[in-house]
Formats: C-alpha cells, structure tokens, sequence
C-alpha cells in the first residue's frame, strides 16, 4: 500500500465521511487514492473556503472537519480558516501535500514551510518524514484535535512519502485523555460556599459548553439554581435563548439587560468562557464588585486575564454535574434581572418604509422552525443574528467570533447543509462579506444544497462605517461599496434563484419564498446605509457605559 492509499484509509478508520479541499501537484496521489475510497470529496472554488467548510462542518456536528490543499499557495490558502478554528477551538485536520523530502529547502516549486508557517494557529502540526510514522500521525492528529480543548492540527504529507510504498497497519492506542484532570474536592466545596452565600450571582456562559457537550448537565444547572444567564457570542444556544433566565449576549453588542446584570453582580459564574475583550468591555470595571468562580478544561485560559477566586479546571459535564448548591437567596436579584429584561425589551417599530434588518431577522426566526442552522459572516449583520435570533441548542448558531473572519458564512452553510442535508441553513450575510467568497455560489450549485442567503446590502462595510461614525468624526475612510455588483443577477448567473427587496411591506412574502424554496435561494435585501446596531460600548469603556440608539 502507498502512503496515500493508507493516509485515505486511516480517515476511513476515524470516521470521516467528507473532505473538503482543492487538488494540486504535491497533494495529488492523496487525489489519487480517494478515487476507491468511500469518503465524499467535496470540490470548494478556494482553499480558504475548504478549511472553513470543515470549520462549519465541524462547529454542527461536533466531529473532526478535514479539509485538504495542495502545496505553497494551496497550504497558505488554508491558513485563515485554520487560525479561525484555532480561535474558537473547532476541532479540524487539514491535509497539505508538500514537496518531496529531497526538494525540502531548495526552494522548490510551490514549496512553503506550511508547519512553520501555522504553528501559531495549530494545537499540533505533523511533517511526515517516514511512510512508518503516518499510522500514528492520522490517529494521533485526530486525538488531539478532538480533545481536551478542541482545536485544529495539520498534517504536512511530502510527495515521496504519499508515492512510498509500505506494510502499514492500524495499532491499538490509548485515547484516554490526560488533559482532563480529576476534580478538586476544596475548590468544588468552596465554590458552593460562595454560591450559598452570594446575594446577586449572574452565570457568564461561553462556547465551551457546547464544544465540551456538556448542555445537559449546563440546563440542569441552571434549572437547580435559578441563576440568571448571560452569554458571549459562542455562547448563544447553550441554554435556549427563550428561556426565562437567559439575559441575552453580553459585551460590546449585549443586551441591557445583560451588561446591567454583570455589572451589579456579586458572583460571576464563568463556565467555558474566556474573558474576551469585546465581552468586557474595559477589563478593570468588568463585574468589579464580583467574587469569580471559572471552569474550564483549559487550564491556561483561568486567571489569564482575570482572577478566579475558585478556579474548577475539568471537564464541564463533571464539574457541571457534581456542583449541588444548597437553596440559593437569589429572588430578590432574579426578579431585578428580569424586570431590566422586559423593561430594556427590543423595539422592534420602525416607521420608515424600507426594511428594518433586526425586524426581518425576528420574522425569520419566528418562522423558520426548531430545525434551523443560521451560519454569520462578520459584520453588523453578524450582531443583528445574535441579537434577534432565537437558538436552542448553540449547533445552530456558526459565527466566527476569535477572528471574525469576513466570508466564513457561506462556506461553514455549506458544511452544515452537507452534513444535515434536511436542515433549514441559512447563511446570513452582508455586501462586504459575501465578496469574500463569492465563488463559493459555484459550489452551492454543483452539489445542489439548498441553503438559504440573506444578503443584507447597505452599500458599506457597515461596521466599520459605524465605528468611524461615532469614534471618528465621521470621517469616512474605505467603507463605500457604492459599486457592487447587482448580487442578485450574479447569484442567478452561478444557477442560484434570487430576488431583491426593498420595503417592509414585502418582508412576509420574502421569508415565505425562502423558507418554501426546495433548492438554493438568495435574497438580496436592500437596507439603509445609516442603520446601525445597538446598543454598543465604545472602545475603553465599561459595559454600563452604554450607547443607545438616537432615532431621527
């Protein structure tokens, strides 16, 4: 058996049933082999758009996303999608072929030192040197991926080692998991002291509760307690956002509510959260009144950046499960939390004629049932999904939030929507982000994936326009797209239906159209140039510093 031929039946051995990748010189006997393989190669229009399909793939199903470049541009091409799952720890492989190990450092054609080049953007990366060392590199590239914090690693195949022929065979490994540490007694003890005796506790949930699965023991949690809930970004869909302790999004784009909440809290209960910036605001008048208590199973991520009075390092679903707090005094609290939630409630009437986008999301939600994907780009309409989506499970929510990467929506649609094939995935997107990856309609139309396409265009690079609206003076650099493309006619050019709106009144009949479409539809919905999202804390501020929206 040759390299390749094996390389392909090890990810037959792990399970994987889709690849997503673009072939080239170096990485083609891996081409080669998957012609007698089982496992669905998926042809994307840009290796970029390859490494974030595994992303979505990966973000909405919990499993290892593969995907697979050739070498020089083809590998660096990766290199965006890679680092975006590094930094909402999505577990991914990605597969570069290389140049042959004689040629290594010559600078060869399409040669690139892609292991020196993502090292720090990788949990691990694999040169293979030997044909010997690719049984465990497979197994070992996907343990590491999958555990602990999940994350991305790269496998790095030189040409000579794929044509290398071999006896290979699967060995049995240990997949025990030794970055996951036993509970400590006292810490699980005192964090049920602070707990019994906190008067105003406030739980901040992050993405790792649904990287770690552990929604169950998080719900329970949750339903024991009676603690309001606030959430990040990632964190969306850990408890459903229509429950009646759930605050809403926290941070620079949260809801009243929440901000209020986590800064008159007396204990912050952080679980899989890290204490990212555009979630607190200012650090030092983040919650400042407030005794911390953080879990996490990644041990670098507690006190980096704010001290836990109770650290709990471990996996969520144990830490989660052996928490039983005696009965809470949190009534008087809870009921100022939720009286700040009907009071601060969204405002969704607006007299103007055009299309209000977080009124046009709420629609889409309300209509779009329980078996919905929404996949963001970044931007405001990235916000706006946050804010006025509803989510159960966070499954349902892909968003590139450590990078926010312009042009992760429609490739992570098309990973979702391959590995749920009756789902509702809508990628919602804007003019900006969706020229990122535009190609990648091309894709949608070949294997004929009914993903649905908000396109919100307001002829700007809409958050950037904001930010140099209000912190700026208004002086105005870069952001007009006054020059776009009539998306709607390039969506239907690549085989894809599409329609433009312009006015509420015609909202419903749009929603109905996508919804009811039994293939790819795009909308292209017209918005006003001006709009913007909030509230929003301004750059230095703490999250009460608030600003509201001035309607004129």
């Amino acid at each position: 058996m040759k390299g390749a031929q094996f390389l392909v039946k090890a990810l037959e051995h792990e399970g994987v049933e889709l690849i997503f990748g673009y072939p080239g010189g170096a990485i083609m006997p891996v081409y080669d082999a998957l012609l007698d393989s089982p496992i669905r190669h998926i042809l994307v229009r840009h290796e970029q758009a390859a490494a974030l399909a595994a992303d979505g793939y990966a973000r909405a199903t919990g499993k290892v996303g593969v995907c697979m470049a050739t070498s020089g541009p083809g590998a660096t091409n990766l290199v965006t999608g890679i680092a975006n799952a590094y930094m909402d720890s999505v577990p991914i492989v990605a597969i570069t072929g290389q140049v042959a190990t004689p040629l290594m450092g010559t600078d060869a054609f399409q040669e690139v030192d892609i292991f020196g080049i993502t090292l720090p953007v990788v949990k691990h990366s694999f040169l293979v040197d030997t044909p010997e060392d690719l049984p465990r590199v497979v197994h070992e590239a996907f343990r590491i991926a999958r555990s602990g914090r999940p994350g991305p690693v790269l496998i790095d195949l030189p040409k000579d080692i794929a044509n290398a022929a071999g006896d290979f065979q699967f060995h049995p490994t240990d997949d025990n998991d030794s970055s996951l540490q036993d509970l400590d007694t006292d810490s699980l003890a005192r964090a049920m002291e602070l707990m019994a005796t906190s008067h105003r506790p406030v739980i901040y949930a992050g993405g790792g509760i649904g990287m770690g699965r552990a929604l169950k023991e998080f719900n329970d949690f949750v339903d024991a307690t009676r603690i309001p809930v606030i959430s990040t970004l990632k964190g969306l869909g850990a408890i459903s956002t229509r429950h009646p302790l759930f605050l809403g999004m926290m941070g620079m784009h949260g809801t009243k509510a929440s901000n209020h909440a986590v800064q008159g809290c007396d204990l912050l209960i952080c679980i899989g959260a890290r204490f990212d910036d555009r979630a607190t605001g200012k650090l030092s008048g983040f919650a400042s009144h407030a005794k911390v208590i953080h879990m996490d199973v990644d041990p670098s991520e507690v006190g980096k950046l704010r001290y836990a009075d109770v650290p709990l390092i471990g996996d969520l679903r144990k830490t989660l499960a052996a928490l039983s707090p005696a009965s809470l005094d949190g009534d008087a609290w809870r009921h100022e939390c939720l009286a700040w939630k009907q009071a601060h409630a969204w405002n969704y009437d607006a007299p103007a004629p055009g299309i209000y986008a977080p009124w046009f999301l709420k629609r889409l939600a309300q209509r779009a049932g329980h078996n919905v994907i929404v996949s963001c780009d970044v931007g405001q309409h990235q916000m706006w999904v946050a804010q006025h989506f509803d989510f159960d499970r966070p499954q349902q929510h892909l968003s590139s939030g450590g990078l926010g990467t312009m042009g992760f929506g429609l490739p992570a649609a098309i990973g979702a929507q391959l590995a749920y094939p009756n789902a509702t995935v809508i990628n919602v997107s804007g003019d900006g982000s969706m020229m990122m990856n535009l190609q990648e309609l091309a894709t949608l139309r070949r294997y004929d994936l009914p993903v649905k396409i908000v396109l919100f265009d307001n002829r700007a690079l809409g958050m950037v326009r904001q930010w140099q609206e209000l912190f700026h003076d208004k002086r105005y650099s870069e952001v007009d797209l006054s020059d776009n493309p009539d998306f709607s006619r390039v969506a239907e050019s690549m085989g894809i239906p599409a329609f433009r709106i312009e006015n509420k009144e015609h909202i419903e009949d749009a929603i109905d159209d996508l919804l009811l479409s039994s293939g790819p539809m795009m909308a292209h919905v017209v918005i006003d140039q001006k709009a913007n999202v909030w509230p929003i804390v301004g750059p230095g501020k703490t999250n009460s510093e608030m600003m509201d929206e001035i309607r004129q």
